[in-house]
């Protein structure tokens, strides 16, 4: 019987052999800690802005209107400048015709992302035509 015996050096010379001549970094430039971060940076606000582009695609065909209900017809708003002492109910009242005071004061907060009722003078609102 014969024994071969492979020393670690030859061992790891022979496995080398296959890579000597393929390189994963040609250029022998290294990059420290900040580059790779850099690097990583860079690429991450470059996919940040590709994918908003697609984003802004995406809805840019889009055929409903802007005043539109559920119902999908137009809804008309006239503005109006809120004198001083002016809420929503008083404004409402004015607008309703005789109509549900409630709902139009509803709406009125809707239409102009109000939290409360109260108005600042010289604020303009959009109030809905019915």
């Amino acid at each position: 019987m014969s024994t071969i015996s492979l020393n670690a050096t030859n061992a790891q010379t022979l496995i080398n052999q296959g890579f000597q001549g393929s390189s994963t970094n040609p250029s022998g430039i290294r990059l420290n800690r900040r580059g790779r971060l850099a690097r990583t940076f860079v690429v991450l606000s470059l996919a940040v802005v590709m994918a908003s582009l697609f984003g802004l695609q995406a809805g840019a065909n889009t055929s409903e209107p802007v005043n539109a209900t559920n119902s999908y017809t137009e809804v008309s708003y006239i503005e109006v400048t809120a004198a001083p002492g002016d809420t929503l109910w008083s404004l409402a009242t004015r607008m309703a015709e005789g109509g549900d005071v409630r709902a139009l004061v509803d709406e009125i907060a809707t239409v102009n992302s109000l939290a409360t009722a109260e108005l600042q003078a010289g604020q303009k609102v959009r109030i809905p035509l019915q």
